[in-house]
């Protein structure tokens, strides 16, 4: 074979390539792009609703009355507690996963990931059968210490924590997992305990991945709906966060369900951009 018929031979699988993959890339198929324009317009139609049809000039006045700014508060400090709740048990519990091998590890983790697709009012009910005045444990709390979390603000904390703290887990361990072992080892070698190790080497490490977490079960427990109303109620002023207003307000008035829809909406585009550089990052 001469030299231009190998040069020739080369060239034939190699100009094919190409066309096959501009039929891929800006010539998308039509039976891939119709859905694919339907699943987007199926997702972004309910949002640009609520965006046309929020009442834009009584909102300041919307957001400024007394039950939405009670239920307003509620959310912001039932939240951050939740978080702060689900940082000091899940950080733990994701170094225990990530940095340990112990039987039924596998097990553990996927109990810990349950809330994730449990549904919320099953949650509910569940820690109502633990928490609650004659639950597993909740009896022992109101006969031992007097402490009674069921329709309590408390109760809103535990059960935001309950369904949030999976989130910062699965973040967290897998930061860890990511993050050489090797330094906390190099730690070891020169006598530092394995919880200086922790503190000093580790944290620093996987603190982004703590702090994504932490915004993600902030977000999750701001907009809990389902475990919230099973274990806690929905009373004005003690219980009733925001997606608890916007379910009662629907019955009464809807533009103060639309106001604080809105403003749940803007919490989670507000997470999605600060999480975005993580996402890139990650990718």
């Amino acid at each position: 074979m001469t030299p231009t018929d190998t040069s020739d031979a080369v060239a034939r699988p190699l100009a094919g390539g190409p066309r096959r993959g501009r039929a891929w890339g800006p010539g998308v198929p039509l039976p891939l792009l119709l859905p694919a324009l339907a699943g987007l317009a199926f997702l972004l139609l309910p949002l640009v609703a609520l965006l046309v049809r929020a009442p834009w000039r009584t909102l300041p006045a919307q957001l400024t009355g007394t039950e939405v700014w009670q239920a307003l508060q509620l959310s912001l400090v039932s939240a951050t507690a939740a978080t702060a709740l689900s940082l000091v048990l899940g950080v733990p519990l994701a170094w225990l996963l990530a940095r340990t091998n112990f039987p039924g590890r596998r097990l553990v983790r996927a109990l810990v990931t349950l809330p994730l697709v449990l549904p919320p009012v099953v949650g509910g009910v569940a820690l109502l059968l633990a928490l609650g005045r004659n639950g597993v444990v909740g009896r022992w709390l109101d006969t031992w210490f007097g402490i009674t979390l069921p329709f309590t603000t408390a109760g809103v904390v535990v059960a935001e924590a309950f369904v949030a703290m999976p989130f910062l887990v699965i973040s967290v361990e897998g930061t860890l997992r990511a993050a050489d072992p090797r330094y906390e080892e190099a730690a070891a070698t020169l006598g530092a305990s394995r919880f200086t190790a922790f503190r000093r080497v580790t944290l620093p490490l996987v603190a982004p991945g703590i702090a994504a977490g932490a915004v993600l079960a902030w977000a999750r427990a701001l907009g809990e709906f389902g475990a919230t109303i099973t274990f806690a109620g929905n009373f004005p002023g003690r219980t009733q966060t925001m997606p608890l207003a916007v379910y009662l307000a629907l019955q009464d008035d809807p533009d103060a369900a639309m106001a604080l829809s809105l403003v749940l909406l803007a919490v989670s585009i507000a997470v999605l951009a600060g999480l975005r550089d993580r996402w890139m990052t990650a990718s």
